[in-house]
């Protein structure tokens, strides 16, 4: 039995993980946070990373610069419009986004939500070793493995399981340190 199409679809789970907490708001500026804001450009919803140069010159500071200066108030109207929760300050050439030292309080909550998105991914690679299983059980009903074969095909994907919800424990603990650090 082929395990490529279960470890890829295991992969992808964690890859979405991964992408979900680039987006989390750890203390310091991260200009992943901008990625699903967009901005009307000539009728067109489009990336903030398309139209205009992000930078981040501080820790806690990012600079967005855009190619065009009449689409700076559009920039400014949809990072307000966005859930990033920060209020960005307009100068007439460039956008800051000042992010202020999260609090405890706050810094317990994001670990909360990652904790939930870790359960999610785990839950998603749970699911495809189900499918698996699934699918080896039906190959061992239609004649094509024997029953030894399943029990190694269920021994196979049960280990290629423990090993990608590891990394999504380790890809966690990594992120929580990151946010609980002072």
């Amino acid at each position: 039995m082929d395990y490529s199409e279960i470890e890829n679809r295991m992969d992808k789970t964690i890859d979405v993980f991964k992408q979900n907490l680039s987006e989390v708001r750890a203390g310091r500026a991260n200009p992943a946070i901008l990625n699903k804001v967009t901005v009307e450009y000539y009728g067109t919803p489009t990336p903030i990373n398309q139209v205009a140069g992000i930078s981040v010159p501080e820790a806690r500071l990012i600079v967005i610069q855009p190619w065009d200066a009449s689409i700076l108030k559009e920039i400014e109207k949809a990072i307000l419009a966005s859930d990033i929760g920060i209020n960005p300050n307009n100068d007439g050439k460039v956008i800051r986004l000042s992010f202020p030292e999260l609090t405890e309080e706050r810094r317990k909550e994001l670990v909360k939500d990652i904790k939930k998105m870790a359960e999610e991914s785990k839950v998603g690679i749970r699911s495809v070793r189900r499918d698996g299983i699934d699918k080896a059980k039906s190959m061992q009903k239609n004649s094509e493995i024997t029953e030894d074969e399943l029990k190694v095909a269920e021994e196979s994907i049960q280990k290629i399981t423990d090993k990608k919800i590891e990394e999504i424990d380790k890809i966690l603990d990594d992120k929580e340190k990151e946010i609980m650090k002072v």
